[in-house]
């Protein structure tokens, strides 16, 4: 008897919704794992006293790791026959988990689009991730490169409507939050958001190396089992010839590299747009370039601002060494082949007083 093999484009339809299986409940261990993996120095989440400083109850999950776990709900379903994982829009971090809280992922499929080779096809897909009280944590938009186990199958598509822009940040709650306690000794920099300036470059000077066994427990750590990331032997009949490194490892170690500049960025409060432009794989080193392309200050968030950040990432090459991220052909955006991730988001970041 064959056991699940994921499914395939014609095994998905628009409107389907899927209640992913397998609910998971966060533990330090988690969160200790995930800072050892990507060298996360952002002390919201690696101390108690700065967490409670800013008026949290106890040190919150990282975002990008809260995002990871609640992705990996979802591959069974959707993307364990991946291709690739091409592109996300509207992340969007509505509240805060913490160690002890379990999560769940919903999934809906809103659109469908089959490929000229009528061997592979794109699925668009909208996930929201809740706690055990049912609060929901996040929502995001993202769509994947899935192949046809039939070539034959006919494909009902649907091209989704116009995706978002931008996040909404109107939907986003930090009322309780409090920036006036903030040690700036424990970040290590003075720097705020009245010092950042719409147009400034920040080429952060540190590389990370992926290491084999780094992504091959990233994956593990969110249940992340879609074949292109575990499956070596698989993979060595494929053009790559080896396993593909999960783009999302990648944004973190981004975000990880940006805190050189970014320090007082503490949290991530929605992204706005992502993709992966080229792949990436064991013993690439990681770069990162951040561009301050907007400032905004709402009126839900006393003592903070928000910056808008577009942030590359760059592989085996360092980011004051590129100067062309892209170019037009036939009117289609073309990446420098060392461009691995071309991503928009916001971060909140306090005011001065």
């Amino acid at each position: 008897m064959n056991t699940h093999q994921g499914n395939y484009l014609e095994n998905f339809s628009p409107g389907q919704i899927y209640n992913h299986a397998i609910p998971r409940t966060i533990t330090e261990g988690d969160t200790t794992l995930y800072l050892a993996l990507i060298g996360n120095r952002n002390p919201l989440h690696c101390s108690l006293k700065t967490a409670q400083a800013v008026n949290f109850k106890s040190i919150p999950i990282d975002d990008l790791l809260l995002f990871h776990i609640a992705f990996g709900r979802t591959v069974n379903d959707i993307s364990l026959n991946a291709v690739a994982n091409l592109g996300y829009a509207n992340i969007q971090f509505k509240n805060p988990a913490y160690v002890g809280d379990t999560i769940t992922s919903r999934s809906k499929i809103i659109g469908l689009k089959e490929n000229s080779n009528k061997s592979t096809g794109v699925v668009y897909v909208q996930s929201s991730t809740f706690n055990q009280h049912g609060e929901e944590l996040l929502s995001w938009i993202r769509w994947v490169m899935v192949p046809k186990k039939d070539e034959n199958a006919n494909i009902i598509e649907q091209i989704p409507e116009a995706l978002p822009s931008s996040a909404d940040l109107s939907c986003i709650e930090r009322t309780g939050m409090v920036f006036s306690h903030l040690d700036l000794a424990d970040t290590g920099s003075d720097k705020l958001f009245d010092d950042y300036q719409i147009g400034e470059v920040l080429n952060h000077s540190s590389g990370i190396t992926i290491d084999e066994t780094d992504h091959t427990l990233a994956t593990k750590l969110y249940q992340n089992n879609a074949k292109l990331h575990f499956d070596a032997h698989m993979m060595k009949d494929t053009p790559f010839k080896k396993r593909l490194i999960y783009g999302g490892h990648i944004i973190s170690l981004c975000r990880s590299l940006s805190f050189e500049g970014l320090e007082n960025a503490i949290q991530i409060l929605g992204v706005n747009s992502g993709v992966h432009t080229n792949p990436t794989f064991a013993s690439d080193t990681i770069y990162c370039r951040t561009e301050i392309i907007g400032k905004h200050e709402l009126p839900q968030l006393n003592g903070a601002g928000v910056l808008r950040l577009r942030q590359f990432g760059f592989k085996n090459k360092p980011s004051s060494k590129i100067s062309e991220i892209a170019v037009e052909k036939n009117g289609k955006k073309i990446y420098n082949t060392n461009v691995v991730l071309d991503i928009d988001y916001f971060v909140l970041i306090p005011k001065r007083k």
